[in-house]
């Protein structure tokens, strides 16, 4: 299979905010399909759905500080037609609508697209209260729910456009900061579909969202020691793309997996769901150890709680000294 070459330099150069690659994409889904309509409780500013406004006010429904109440007139909305996208930060996304959500939304399979910005540690200075790290959880286990985490701008702004061809609740993860860019504006998103971002045979990486990032880094201080990582976009955590994770660990024998949430619950959780029943290997986790955050910087954040690219490093060693023994 081939892979996405990334060159570094030019990530480094154009870093953009994945959110912004939310209000980009829904500003062009807004020109090419009329059943979309947006909501939000009172941070359009914040996801960037200013310019979807602007072109389109009336389709959009400003819900105030009220996201149960924005949910139920989601779903409402899907009985007409319409093709709504709900917009707020992830942790009003999901813990605070979560009933409303089971119920009126994945209960009854409404085509609902829940569009949560500022998820994980990368909110920064918030703190703990808005630095949701169990959402990708809550979420997966929703019968019939779809839940992706794109890694840069570019596969935001193109998962924003492409779910709205797909039927049925999708949650979609993007978060605040700026963060390099992977991919290239004419890579299409395939939900389901996994992306190989560098290809090696010692060792698989699979990483969701800003970690894809740090994951390729890693890869490339690992490769200058003799070991080779797969590394692996696995932007749709669910459906979780089997067949790549399977073609990978039957070549490598070991894998990483490493995300922005908690170890428990998350891409972590769905591949060792899925290896141990089907292709047993060692497995390593770089993900939050059972912890709330605090307020800090990105960078100092993911430092202190474990996933900073040298955390992905020490994994990679960890799990191929124990596929050797």
């Amino acid at each position: 299979m081939s892979f996405i070459h990334v060159n570094i330099d030019d990530a480094i150069k154009n870093q953009k905010e994945t959110r912004a690659g939310f209000g980009a994409g829904l500003l062009e889904l807004g020109k090419i399909n009329k059943n979309v309509v947006a909501l939000c409780a009172d941070l359009a500013g914040s996801l960037r759905m200013d310019e979807f406004i602007k072109e389109y006010p009336t389709r959009f429904i400003q819900c105030g500080i009220s996201e149960a109440n924005m949910i139920s007139m989601a779903a409402g909305l899907t009985i007409g037609g319409q093709i709504p996208y709900t917009g707020t930060f992830a942790n009003f996304s999901t813990g605070r609508v979560y009933d409303q959500i089971r119920q009126s939304i994945s209960y009854s399979g409404k085509n609902v697209k829940i569009c949560a910005s500022h998820a994980g540690l990368t909110l920064g200075e918030d703190g703990a209260t808005h630095q949701m790290l169990e959402d990708i959880g809550m979420m997966r286990m929703l019968p019939g729910m779809s839940v992706i985490v794109p890694c840069d701008y570019e596969q935001t702004k193109a998962a924003t456009i492409a779910i709205a061809s797909y039927q049925g609740p999708v949650y979609l993860r993007f978060g605040r900061p700026k963060t390099p860019t992977l991919l290239s504006a004419d890579i299409k998103f395939i939900l389901g579909k996994a992306q190989i971002m560098r290809s090696g045979n010692n060792c698989t990486i699979v990483a969701c969202g800003h970690m894809v990032w740090r994951s390729i880094v890693a890869a490339e201080v690992l490769a200058k020691e003799g070991i080779a990582c797969e590394v692996i976009n696995m932007h749709t955590i669910k459906p979780l793309d089997t067949d790549t994770l399977l073609g990978s660990i039957s070549k490598t024998h070991c894998i990483v997996s490493a995300e922005e949430h908690q170890l428990f619950g998350g891409l972590g959780s769905a591949i060792a769901e899925y290896i141990v029943r089907h292709y047993p290997v060692p497995q390593e986790f770089v993900a939050v150890n059972d912890s709330f955050g605090e307020s800090g910087t990105p960078d100092q954040l993911m430092t202190k709680y474990g996933l900073d690219t040298s955390n992905i490093i020490e994994a990679v060693k960890k799990v191929v000294s124990r596929k050797k023994n």
